[in-house]
């Protein structure tokens, strides 16, 4: 299947569930990535906002962000700048209807990037939403851990890839 069609795929998978069960499903699987150690032990964590229809991030956000440092993308052209949430950091509507800190950019180091997708794989690869943004930022940081999250259905034997492709190194998941 390729990755076009890969994608429908998921889009209907997620239209099958109601908000409340990928509510239910997000709790956990934050609860378990909560637990990760690479989590455990990051000071600097790169989250991301989520859309309605990915693992529910605000309230996590919300709960480790006096705890640790978080950092959210934001979309500039065709490039994820990273940007931290503060204290009273104020949260705008971005591209692609994504909510985004309004602050300067976030010019320190990161200790764990989670990483949103429409799927992943076992081995680490992931099929975003055809953009390419997160390939490329992930690509400046290759030394810095990854981890995908995902709803179950979401999980896949295989993934079609590109030698542009970024792995994570984790996928949690239920």
């Amino acid at each position: 299947m390729d990755k076009k069609t890969l994608r429908q795929e998921i889009r209907n998978r997620k239209k099958a569930h109601s908000a409340e069960e990928l509510a239910a499903q997000s709790e956990l699987i934050l609860q378990k990535l909560a637990l990760h150690p690479a989590f455990q032990e990051a000071k600097r964590v790169m989250l991301y906002a989520s859309l309605p229809d990915e693992v529910q991030t605000m309230a996590f956000i919300d709960e480790w962000k006096e705890r640790k440092q978080i950092i959210l993308p934001t979309v500039v052209g065709d490039d994820i700048v990273p940007v931290e949430v503060k204290a009273g950091s104020r949260m705008v509507e971005g591209d692609f209807h994504i909510l985004e800190p309004d602050d300067k950019p976030y010019e320190g180091g990161f200790d764990l990037i989670v990483v949103p997708g429409m799927a992943f794989d076992r081995e680490g690869h992931r099929l975003g939403r055809g953009k390419g943004y997160y390939d490329r930022f992930l690509a400046k940081y290759p030394e810095v851990k990854t981890i995908g999250i995902c709803f179950d259905f979401q999980l896949l034997e295989s993934i079609p890839t590109e030698p542009h492709d970024r792995l994570v190194e984790d996928v949690i998941t239920l």
